[in-house]
C-alpha cells in the first residue's frame, strides 16, 4: 500500500499530529518482510503467515518511522525502507563534497519516531524549526514516503513549478505523462 494524497493536520502543543488511518495501515504493511527478509514494496511479493515474520504482530508491533530534513520540509520513511536507503548511502565510494554535505543534512537530520497508541507521531523541536512548522501542517504522500510541510511553503513551491519542463523531464525518464 502506497502513500498518496494530501491532507491537513494540526500539531498539538507537544508537536504531535494524528496520522491518517490509511497511512498507519501503509506503515504497518511496510513492516512485513518477504521470503528474503526484505520489505516487499507495494505488496508485490506474497505475504507469508504472520509467524514467519519473526513473530511480528503488526496489530501490536511498534510502528516506526524515520523522519529527516530535506528541501525545507520533513520526509518520513517507513523503518525498513529507511534501512535500505541507509545501506545504499554506505556503498558510495569516495563521495564528493556535495554528497557529503547532503548526507550530513539528510542522514544527520534523521530521527526515529514511533506511532503512539492513538496513531500520533511526534516531531522534535529541531525538525519543527527546520521545516517552519507551527500549528497547521500538510502531509503529502509520495508512494514510498510522505512529506510534512508548512502549508504556506508548500503552496509557494508548487506555484513556482514550470510544468512544461517537468513534463519534458518525465518524458526523458521514460514516463509518458501526456494529458
Amino acid at each position: 500500500m502506497n502513500f498518496r494524497g494530501r491532507s491537513q493536520r494540526s500539531l498539538d502543543p507537544k508537536g504531535r499530529f494524528m496520522l491518517s488511518p490509511e497511512y498507519r495501515e501503509s506503515l504497518s504493511l511496510r513492516m512485513q518482510k518477504n521470503e528474503n527478509g526484505l520489505f516487499a514494496p507495494q505488496n508485490t511479493a506474497p505475504v507469508k503467515p504472520q509467524e514467519e515474520f519473526n513473530s511480528l504482530d503488526t496489530e501490536k508491533a511498534e510502528i516506526k518511522v524515520v523522519i529527516t530534513t530535506y528541501d525545507n520540509c520533513l520526509v518520513a520513511y517507513p523503518w525498513l525502507d529507511w534501512l535500505k536507503l541507509e545501506e545504499q548511502f554506505t556503498k558510495i565510494a569516495n563521495p564528493s563534497s556535495n554528497v557529503r554535505a547532503f548526507r550530513r543534512l539528510f542522514i544527520g537530520g534523521a530521527e526515529e519516531q514511533s506511532l503512539d497508541a492513538q496513531g500520533r507521531i511526534r516531531l522534535s523541536q529541531e525538525h519543527r524549526e527546520y521545516a517552519h512548522l507551527d500549528k497547521e501542517i500538510t502531509i503529502v504522500g509520495l508512494t514510498n514516503r510522505f512529506e510534512i510541510w508548512n502549508p504556506t511553503l508548500l503552496k509557494q513551491g508548487t506555484e513556482e513549478i514550470d510544468f512544461n519542463a517537468v513534463s519534458a523531464e518525465l518524458n526523458d525518464s521514460g514516463i509518458d505523462f501526456a494529458l
